[in-house]
């Protein structure tokens, strides 16, 4: 039998083209499976990495919440101040004669006061005694309120009239005890307004948020 030479042997030309593109694309999907899983691994990797790196170089937080530590914590508070209690009031004074009449030797003063009063709790007062704490609840039994400060503001009080007798001078210290009146008069409208049942309600609330911020799940006050 005579081959042809023009005739190439082997397959067909169509099927070892076939072939060749399944090659191909096998190869190029192979390829990109290795890389996607190259990536997998990194970030695998990469996670693991990072949470052992945390649980090595990690901090815990833990709080004393013992009693002598509780104790320590809430005296540091020292004069715990919760209200001011502002107050502005009309006061009079005078000084009568006797015998002659107030245009000739009485002397009156109006005094318009504007006045603040302080009220807090001293936790200096505060006894080891006075705090119970079991696991993460508390029972503390707060010093009372108290009135801290009781003032006039000066740059607010002024005298709003003021009559002198002809005969007489004006005496000097009519003003002062009128002032002090003024501020007796506002220390009592502040009590009688409930300024200390106000302040120790404020005390706890201050408090039990502090102890809340150290762990305390349960905060009750006798």
């Amino acid at each position: 039998m005579t081959v042809d030479p023009t005739v190439p042997s082997g397959s067909p030309p169509k099927a070892r083209k076939s072939r060749a593109i399944v090659v191909i694309a096998l190869a190029i999907g192979v390829a990109l499976g290795v890389f996607g899983a190259s990536l997998v691994a990194k970030h695998s990797d990469l996670g693991l990495a990072s949470r052992l790196w945390s649980a090595l170089t990690g901090r815990s937080t833990s709080i004393d919440v013992s009693q002598p530590t509780v104790v320590n914590r809430i005296q540091e508070l020292q004069r715990l101040e919760t209200v001011v209690y502002t107050m502005d009031k009309v006061v009079t004074g005078e000084r009568e004669n006797p015998v002659l009449p107030d245009f000739l030797a009485g002397d009156r003063i109006l005094l318009l006061v504007h006045g603040e009063v302080i009220a807090g709790i001293d936790l200096s007062h505060l006894q080891k005694e006075n705090v119970k704490v079991t696991g993460k609840a508390i029972r503390l039994h707060l010093p009372d309120a108290q009135i801290f400060t009781t003032r006039l503001d000066n740059a607010k009080t002024r005298v709003y009239s003021r009559q002198t007798g002809l005969l007489v001078p004006v005496d000097p210290n009519l003003e002062s005890q009128v002032r002090q009146e003024g501020e007796r008069q506002i220390h009592d409208a502040a009590i009688a307004d409930g300024i200390l049942k106000t302040a120790q309600q404020n005390s706890r609330s201050t408090i039990a948020s502090m102890l809340r911020g150290l762990g305390f799940e349960q905060i009750d006050f006798d």
